[in-house]
Formats: C-alpha cells, sequence, structure tokens
C-alpha cells in the first residue's frame, strides 16, 4: 500500500459500508477471488498513479467525465464489470476521494473473513522486502501470529514508521518524535 487515501480507521464508517457491499455483490456473483485480485490491483494503480490520485481526489472534475477516464483505465489494466460497476456506484455517489480507503477496507474486510489481522504500515519511504521480512517477524514476535501487511508511503512522516493494527497504533515515525520535542520544548519555556 502506499500514499493516497487515509486510513480505514478514518475513513471508517462510509469505506466499510462500501466494502462490505462489495464482498457480498462478489460473493454472490461468485467472483470473490477475481474481485479481491482486482482491488488489491486497484489500490496498487492509485498507488503507482499520481494523475489517477488528483483524478479521485478533485472536486471539481465532473463525474460522467471522471467515469470515462476510469473506465478506459480500468479496461487497459484488464479489471472486470463488477470492480468497473462499482467505481461507478462510487463516482455516482460523489465517494472518488474515498476510493483508495475503500480499497483498504475491502482488504481489511477480506483479511477479517479469513482469518488474518490487518497491520496497516505507513512509512516515509517503500519498504523493502527485507524490511518487510523484519517487521513481519517483529509482529509475530508481538503475537501477531497470521498478520498482513497493508502497506502506504507518506514522505510527511519523515522517517520511521506507523503501525495500526485494529485500535493499537504504534508510530515510531520522525514527524511524531519532533512534535513531541516541540512540545517538551514549549513546556520547558
Amino acid at each position: 500500500m502506499a500514499s493516497g487515501g487515509s486510513s480505514v480507521s478514518s475513513g471508517g464508517g462510509v469505506a466499510e459500508r462500501y466494502a462490505t457491499a462489495l464482498y457480498g455483490i462478489a460473493e454472490d456473483q461468485h467472483q470473490l477471488d477475481v474481485v479481491i485480485d482486482q482491488m488489491d490491483g486497484l489500490g496498487r494503480l492509485i498507488d503507482e498513479n499520481a494523475d489517477l490520485r488528483r483524478l479521485l481526489a478533485s472536486p471539481l472534475i465532473d463525474v460522467n467525465t471522471a467515469m470515462r477516464a476510469l473506465r478506459e483505465a480500468f479496461s487497459d489494466q484488464g479489471f472486470g464489470k463488477t470492480v468497473q460497476d462499482f467505481v461507478g456506484v462510487v463516482a455516482t455517489n460523489r465517494r472518488l476521494a474515498a476510493l483508495r480507503t475503500i480499497t483498504t477496507a475491502f482488504a481489511a474486510l477480506v483479511a477479517r473473513k479469513r482469518g488474518v489481522v490487518v497491520a496497516e504500515v505507513e512509512t516515509a519511504h517503500p519498504l523493502t522486502d527485507v524490511q518487510e521480512q523484519q517487521l513481519r517477524a517483529r509482529l509475530i514476535e508481538a503475537g501477531y501470529g497470521n498478520v498482513d501487511i497493508l502497506k502506504r508511503v507518506d514522505p510527511s512522516l519523515l522517517g520511521g514508521l506507523v503501525v495500526r493494527i485494529g485500535a493499537r497504533l504504534y508510530d515510531t515515525s520522525l514527524k511524531s518524535r519532533l512534535q513531541r520535542l516541540q512540545y517538551a520544548m514549549k513546556g520547558a519555556a
């Protein structure tokens, strides 16, 4: 997972409702595995494409214009009718800005249904494979046996990382350390 969008917890209700609806539709159509793969791909596409993130975030773009652009991008990427129609509903309801959060909520829902603990990890720079393996090992040591790591890049963190597992938050980012230092210095003045 990379930049763009807010966490599942902050987008909470709306993102989870859309994710639950999509899960139900995909299950009813016996396309759950396909939709899971495509939603994961959609999340990666949003993360990797700055133009797409701008399109989703812009409140000024007409819904029909946005949908034409999205349908073209989605057909080029091989997204199926279920995911395309779902994004169409999201667009019609003027929730495109929440699409990345919805993909994250969908992944978290799938993980929950499969008994996997989801760790949302925000870093200033993309994690290397070695760093991800080390993080996974640390999470297993902490008692999170079957863990799925959803990654997001947030350059404003400057360094370190923020890990959310359910209601727990582990924040070792340089940004929060600097904020704590600033508060401490204000208290001493």
